[in-house]
């Protein structure tokens, strides 16, 4: 009679989180080294088939842009999208049944993602401590030029973790590096109806190598306004509509959005991945 017992809780806790289920990180960036962390919050949503990590602040600037588009109404205060700037403009996807991860970003207007080439591989250090609600155990791996620690629990029964971070017997509840320049922290669990589209609606999806994606990169950071007419795009990644669209101030328009992308890439001096 026990052992039915729990095997019904077995059950029971299986049926729950076989539901979409959102986990709600805290990420500190250091994106710059001469400036204070950026702290926003992410996402990782996790269905039975895939899991995809992306910002909040992303989220709420593609939903306001594609009422915008659905409506035909582009009368909102553009200066409000300010708020919505982010650090993460990425998306990440991992497919839990090849076990692949796939980075999607936004160079000028078209979107890029390539499958990520490298692998983890973690260390599992016999250090526990409690974190939160969850009892957590630590394990160490180097990736992309940085080593890192993450605090995984077993009490929660998904392989996975946010950004490409995954492989452990358990959630990732905490991941950081050893310099402290980036961290995430699970600060919230929530039931979900459905997992977010992230498909551009305007653009080109285009799927390269990862050595490719970071070719394009590097050429955008150099001088975005020639990519961004190499492409025949314009706006922030989008076509302006066009009553947006004022001649006299065209030339105005483009210098401000060129000192700010190349500010922004002259920022962006301590990346996530160094290599």
């Amino acid at each position: 009679m026990k052992k039915i017992g729990i095997l019904f809780l077995g059950l029971m806790s299986a049926f729950s989180f076989s539901q979409n289920t959102r986990f709600v990180y805290q990420v500190s960036m250091k994106t710059d080294s001469t400036a204070a962390p950026k702290i926003e919050n992410a996402y990782l949503d996790i269905s039975t088939e895939k899991s995809i990590f992306y910002g909040e602040k992303r989220m709420k600037r593609d939903s306001t842009i594609r009422q915008a588009m659905e409506t035909r109404n582009f009368n909102f205060d553009r200066n409000s999208m300010e708020q919505f700037r982010t650090a993460i403009t990425y998306s990440i996807e991992k497919n839990h049944a090849t076990k692949t991860i796939s980075y999607k970003d936004r160079i000028a207007r078209d979107q890029y993602w390539y499958d990520e080439d490298r692998t983890f591989t973690w260390k599992i250090l016999p250090e526990t401590v409690k974190i939160g609600e969850y009892e957590t155990q630590k394990a160490e791996t180097t990736f992309a030029g940085r080593k890192w620690f993450a605090w995984f629990t077993q009490d929660l029964p998904f392989i996975d973790g946010p950004y490409k971070f995954s492989g452990l017997p358990g959630l990732i509840v905490k991941v950081e590096d050893e310099k402290g320049d980036y961290s995430f922290d699970l600060k919230e669990t929530k039931k979900i109806a459905e997992l977010p589209n992230f498909e551009s609606r305007f653009g080109n999806n285009i799927k390269v190598k990862r050595s490719e994606f970071l070719k394009q990169q590097e050429k955008f950071n150099k001088d975005p306004m020639s990519f961004f007419q190499n492409q025949g795009g314009g706006g922030f990644g989008a076509p302006a509509p066009p009553q947006s669209r004022d001649n006299s101030n065209e030339a105005d328009r483009r210098k401000r959005m060129e000192e700010r992308l190349k500010e922004e890439a002259k920022a962006n001096n301590n990346p996530l991945e160094k290599n």
